[in-house]
């Protein structure tokens, strides 16, 4: 099928802050969303205000609430940001930051090896970082429709395609850029043991170069006020905004 996003009907394929962002366009943040998340914004969300302000386009890609960043996902994001290059007759070089929490933060960490512009930095809460285990996880029996939902027809077995959408299992295939990671280690929906502690231990052992920010006494993608400050700066910094 032909592409047809425009910047005209864009605001039915993603929410972009470009009616507050300051010019000249710094910088990108792509925030992936979690499993069944089909929020369409109406207004200007706070972040997009928060952002924008700074002269950093920040846009939500409203993709299949269960994609997995699978390949339709990933060309859905890329189309996007054709619109806004475009549109703002944007330089290649202006820097993008994949985020994104839960099934959001495995999308952040997938998309940077598909994607035909990579970002400079990944930044994820409580992300999935181990497709397969999460896949066979006794306790969560209702992901299985999502996972067949993404990628039934990406390979010919189950354990092939959720390896390509693995971040655990994308080690070598990962970009050499920035990544920082949290997880609440009170998570009863994505296990800090089985996902992101595993996953920085490989990715340190592989020299990447990686922060991991363990936020005690919380649960699923509910960081503290300070660490959404650590987060945002993050962010900032990658796009050459840090203090």
């Amino acid at each position: 099928m032909n592409r047809i996003m425009n910047y005209e009907n864009l605001r039915r394929f993603a929410y972009v802050n470009d009616n507050v962002c300051a010019r000249p366009v710094r910088g990108i943040v792509l925030s992936f969303f979690g499993l069944n998340c089909i929020t369409m914004y109406a207004a200007d969300t706070a972040e997009g205000e928060f952002y924008g302000e700074k002269g950093i386009l920040y846009v939500v890609p409203y993709y299949n609430p269960w994609s997995w960043m699978n390949r339709q996902a990933v060309t859905y994001t890329d189309e996007i940001l054709d619109v806004l290059f475009e549109k703002y007759d944007l330089d290649e070089k202006v820097p993008i930051v994949s985020t994104g929490g839960s099934m959001g933060g495995q999308g952040a960490l997938v998309y940077p090896v598909y994607a035909k512009r990579t970002p400079v930095a990944a930044v994820t809460d409580c992300p999935v970082c181990d497709m397969l285990y999460h896949y066979h996880d006794a306790g969560h029996p209702e992901l299985s429709r999502t996972f067949y939902s993404a990628v039934w027809n990406e390979a010919e077995d189950m354990e092939t395609a959720l390896k390509a959408i693995s971040p655990l299992h994308l080690i070598d295939r990962l970009p050499r850029i920035p990544y920082h990671i949290f997880h609440c280690d009170e998570d009863k929906a994505v296990s800090i043991r089985q996902h992101s502690d595993k996953f920085v231990k490989e990715m340190k052992e592989h020299g990447f170069d990686i922060t991991y920010d363990v936020v005690p006494g919380r649960g699923h993608c509910s960081l503290t006020y300070r660490m959404k400050l650590k987060y945002a700066g993050y962010i900032l910094e990658a796009v050459g905004q840090g203090e």
